[in-house]
């Protein structure tokens, strides 16, 4: 037969502290995201379009939507040679967005790799494949006023 130990010699143990071990990524500091003077670009759209630079994304635009949409501050629209080019972009962006403290963003069109949206918080990207970006001119929405708008006001 087996003793069992008494509620007592449970009682004795020390408890377990649970506490959140230092991560390898650093949060930015606040305030951190206030634009460069020299620039005129936060520190995350500078990230982001250093990043897309240094992958070779093709015909990259950046458009201000600071006094246009509420739903976010930029918009970074690039394109991939091909399926691969496209996915292997967004996945190294994801991972030095999330190395540098901005978290894990959202990704949309990742399996796929003909769009991928990337939802950065402040700046939204969009990685196309060439033939796909010319048939949803994205860029064309965002920077041109339609005409029945503008008269409407």
């Amino acid at each position: 037969m087996v003793a069992c130990p008494s509620k007592r010699s449970f009682e004795k143990e020390p408890q377990l502290r649970r506490e959140i071990a230092p991560g390898p990524h650093k949060t930015p500091a606040p305030g951190a995201n206030r634009p460069d003077p020299a620039s005129g670009r936060t520190p995350l759209e500078a990230l982001i379009l250093s990043r897309l630079d240094d992958e070779k994304a093709q015909d990259i635009v950046f458009i201000d939507l600071k006094d246009k949409a509420s739903f976010a501050d930029a918009l970074v629209i690039a394109s991939g040679r091909s399926h691969r080019h496209v996915g292997a972009m967004a996945d190294h962006l994801l991972r030095n967005l999330k190395d540098e403290g901005y978290g894990k963003a959202r990704v949309e069109g990742l399996p796929h790799c003909d769009w991928v949206l990337i939802d950065a918080g402040d700046v939204i990207v969009h990685l196309f494949r060439p033939e796909v970006r010319a048939f949803y001119n994205i860029e064309k929405i965002w920077s041109v006023d339609a005409p029945h708008r503008a008269s409407a006001h």
